[in-house]
């Protein structure tokens, strides 16, 4: 069964176009543009207007793309950034009267079931298995393993949300990452609790993605290096080090990965390290897989029974 999803995030909008039956998924075309609709969400609470033409010109591209696979199920979803803004109807809205699709807001807790379902979607193995979602308004932690979710968690910390509440130099000062550390920490507070030690850790998102693209020197992205590449905690400590004293103009010359996300990928490398810190977590294995992934995986379920 071919599905397509599009995964609008507070930075990302997401393609993804698969096969699925009960063999696993096979990806057939994946997508990323950066109009970033939540510039600004953390204060304004609301999607400015350059964003709905942003977001239109992507849509309008994407549709093009669809319309060449012929799916037989298309599913536009919002997670944060229209979680949160007073003006998500009017948003939601204006993509149906422009392109005629239907848009669908998950809330945190669907949010962390769908992208740990799409995260565990290429896993083999057994045992207790966490997935860390790093958005840009918010961070999905869920608990399992290959048969079942045992736990969801959505916090709104999210790689532009702390960018822009805290880090007001180019690069941040020590005292705003501080700062930044402390409301984090706050956030993760609040999550459920238990026994980690054996779990194996799966990051999903940019954030990871980029820093497996940084840590192996790639100038592009390329799926086959990305997926399952395992990241210590000490590599993404060195990166972060590194990050922390660039500017944003020269981290995009570290890699094309950085496109679209060179000024909030040091928040996001510090949010990954305070989860790991937090959950004495020692290595991180990077999957391409998300929420889109899980997403299509639901829509599958539905239409096979």
């Amino acid at each position: 069964m071919r599905i397509a999803t599009i995964d609008i995030g507070t930075n990302t909008v997401l393609l993804l176009i698969a096969d699925i039956d009960n063999n696993g998924i096979k990806t057939l075309a994946y997508e990323q543009r950066t109009p970033r609709i939540g510039k600004n969400i953390d204060a304004d609470a609301v999607i400015g207007k350059p964003a709905f033409t942003r977001v239109i010109d992507v849509f309008i591209e994407y549709k093009k793309i669809i319309n060449s696979y012929k799916p037989e199920k298309v599913v536009a979803f919002g997670t944060s950034v229209l979680r949160e803004a007073a003006n998500k109807d009017e948003f939601v809205e204006f993509i149906k009267k422009e392109t005629g699709i239907d848009v669908e807001i998950l809330d945190g807790k669907e949010e962390a079931h769908w992208s740990y379902r799409g995260a565990i979607s290429g896993l083999l193995g057994d045992g207790k298995i966490v997935v860390i979602d790093i958005g840009g308004g918010s961070t999905e932690v869920s608990e399992g393993n290959l048969k079942d979710v045992h736990s969801v968690d959505s916090v709104n910390v999210g790689a532009v949300r702390i960018s822009e509440r805290f880090f007001w130099n180019n690069p941040p000062t020590q005292a705003e990452f501080q700062l930044a550390a402390e409301f984090i920490n706050s956030a993760f507070s609040k999550l459920a609790t238990g026994d980690f030690s054996s779990a194996r850790l799966i990051g999903v998102a940019g954030t990871p993605t980029t820093l497996a693209s940084i840590d192996q020197g790639l100038k592009d992205f390329d799926v086959n290096k990305i997926s399952g590449y395992a990241l210590s905690f000490e590599k993404i400590n060195n990166i972060f080090q590194k990050l922390s004293k660039m500017r944003s103009e020269d981290i995009r010359t570290l890699s094309n990965a950085t496109e679209g996300r060179a000024d909030i990928i040091t928040a996001g490398t510090l949010i990954l390290l305070e989860f790991m810190k937090f959950r004495k977590f020692d290595e991180l294995i990077v999957s391409e897989r998300g929420v889109r992934y899980g997403i299509a995986i639901r829509e599958w379920e539905k239409l096979s029974r």
